[in-house]
């Protein structure tokens, strides 16, 4: 598979995103992970033909640039892209967030906890569930 990406991580905020990458190393499902930095670099990213489909996108919600509500606006409206499972991984408890990014066809939504070692579980366990357990489309 050319540039194989199983997860990409969207996360402006490093100390949330190097959080992150340590759960998903010490579970070993860092091994193909890419991190941006921005909703505009996940876009340019994703829509690049070159790269292969992400297995899992976890979607910061307030970015700068572009946020990732248009994110997942722009991800599910595309016919090849919206398969791709996104989660929502934020510190927005916002009803009208959660909503509206059902809405758009996020397909978890995870309020990141504050305290290091569930951050660690919630991070290692939504992993292992969408690379491990679940069962994509083949694709097309």
């Amino acid at each position: 598979m050319k540039n194989a990406i199983e997860i990409l991580l969207v996360e402006d905020n490093p100390d949330d995103a190097n959080l992150a990458i340590r759960a998903l190393k010490k579970s070993n499902l860092a091994n193909h992970l890419l991190h941006l930095e921005d909703g505009e670099e996940a876009l340019a990213y994703i829509f690049d033909e070159k790269n292969a489909m992400p297995r899992l996108i976890l979607l910061d919600l307030k970015m700068p640039k572009i946020d990732g509500i248009e994110v997942l606006r722009r991800l599910k409206s595309d016919d090849k892209k919206k398969v791709i499972p996104v989660v929502m991984l934020t510190s927005s408890k916002e009803e009208s967030d959660i909503v509206e990014t059902y809405k758009l066809g996020v397909n978890a939504y995870i309020v990141k906890p504050v305290d290091f070692n569930q951050f660690v579980k919630a991070v290692t366990e939504l992993g292992l569930f969408w690379l491990v357990l679940n069962e994509p489309p083949v694709e097309q």
